[in-house]
């Protein structure tokens, strides 16, 4: 197979390029600078040069291709509202010029996030939830509703896409925030953990990474698949990390009060805090994978065994 996936040099886009090219599929890459990226260049990628904007280099990539995984997005949280332009040029705008760029493909894999389905409120949900409201957590929140919509417009003027649904992705080579606290637990350093109540379905890079590909292969066209692997708050998951490291956890929690009232600096910290509060102050992002599991074949680790395989000695 001949694939054209966006997102080849960023962190889950990177581990799915890999296990296209170990089966033995051609793989073309959108990257920004062909000289960063030798990686998948080693890798035997054909690497076109563009951005989710030009449109020009997204046909020219997709031309003779069997599918398109378009995993790329800007999924910052906290951002100034300076940045929600460049926030929706990439998530809602590029995923448009994505599509009108595969016309011709036999099959789109669009990565979309269950963030899309809102604050959830502690409720358990499936592929079939349909969101009440508009109260938007953050701009990565409303863009990717918004492409999110583009995509089901697409797939039901006949367009031939799979939706993969991620829950929270964990792995190595996280470089957010959330990597670097988790790997602070792992090797026993304090951790100021804010907003600790933040419920995520926990899942494994790599573990989505074998979901797009069983997406790609096994998924029905028009069906949208959560890739989750296991439940819990951020809290849970900072302790289990300190259990994995073998240490007591060391966690000083960040008062929601005081952020609260730190809020109206954000902007002096380079942070937006409000959104930080909307996007995580009781929120719950729950969504039940047992459709892929059960259409798919896919088999999540567990958030322990998960954080084992990234730091084991």
């Amino acid at each position: 197979m001949r694939t054209f996936v966006t997102g080849g040099t960023g962190f889950l886009g990177g581990r799915l390029v890999e296990r296209l090219r170990g089966r033995g599929d051609e793989v073309v890459v959108l990257v920004r600078s062909p000289a960063r990226a030798a990686r998948l260049e080693a890798l035997g990628c054909e690497l076109v040069k563009g951005d989710l904007g030009s449109r020009d280099a997204l046909t020219r990539g997709m031309r003779g291709c069997d599918a398109v995984f378009h995993v790329a997005a800007d999924y910052r949280i906290g951002i100034p509202a300076s940045e929600r332009g460049r926030m929706f040029a990439a998530n809602v705008t590029g995923t448009l010029n994505v599509l009108d760029a595969a016309v011709s493909v036999r099959r789109i894999v669009y990565v979309s996030t269950n963030n899309v389905v809102g604050n959830t409120r502690g409720e358990l949900v499936d592929e079939t939830y349909v969101r009440s409201d508009r109260t938007w957590l953050s701009a990565y929140d409303e863009s990717k509703f918004d492409a999110n919509q583009i995509v089901r417009k697409r797939i039901a003027d006949g367009a031939p896409i799979v939706v993969a649904q991620p829950g929270g992705i964990y792995g190595p080579g996280d470089h957010t925030d959330m990597g670097r606290i988790l790997e602070r637990a792992v090797r026993g350093k304090p951790v100021l953990l804010a907003l600790g109540g933040v419920g995520l379905n926990w899942v494994h890079v790599d573990d989505v990474a074998d979901g797009l590909l069983l997406a790609h292969d096994r998924g029905e066209v028009g069906e949208t698949y959560i890739l989750g692997g296991e439940l819990g708050t951020l809290r849970q998951a900072v302790e289990k990390a300190f259990e994995i490291g073998g240490h007591r956890p060391r966690i000083v929690s960040i008062p929601t009060g005081l952020l609260r009232l730190a809020a109206p600096l954000g902007s002096l910290l380079g942070r937006n805090v409000r959104e930080y509060l909307s996007a995580a102050d009781g929120v719950t992002y729950w969504g039940k994978d047992d459709k892929a599991r059960r259409e798919l074949g896919y088999r999540p680790a567990s958030l322990d065994a998960g954080l084992r395989r990234i730091f084991a000695r």
